[in-house]
């Protein structure tokens, strides 16, 4: 699971009422056994991209101005059903939801390759 959000929201406080919520979340998801591990991303500022184009490689720093979303956190779960990984991602959207309800983010959900 990633999270996409705009970098924006860096800059912006976290609402204690969601911290709460999400380390209920995190806490219990650990307990289960569902959640292997969990990360937030620093700044993209702070990072860089290699792109490989025409047989060439193009490295390029950060910011990424163009870019209107970013990845800004991961979380890496083990369920048995593409339906139990929806309802991981809806539980964990809807706190952002009803605790943050201005800040826009999307959660991408993908399998591991193998």
């Amino acid at each position: 699971m990633m999270i996409k959000h705009s970098e924006n929201h860096r800059n912006d406080p976290i609402p204690q009422a969601l911290q709460d919520a999400m380390g209920e979340f995190v806490g219990e998801s650990f307990k289960s056994g569902i959640l292997k591990d969990t990360g937030g991303l620093r700044p993209t500022s702070e990072g860089f991209r290699i792109r490989s184009s025409g047989k060439r490689l193009k490295v390029t720093d950060g910011p990424f101005a163009e870019a209107k979303e970013v990845v800004g956190g991961y979380a890496l779960i083990e369920v048995g059903s593409k339906e139990e990984a929806m309802k991981v991602a809806r539980d964990f959207m809807e706190l952002h939801r009803l605790h943050w309800p201005e800040f826009e983010c999307e959660c991408e959900v993908r399998p591991l390759d193998g």
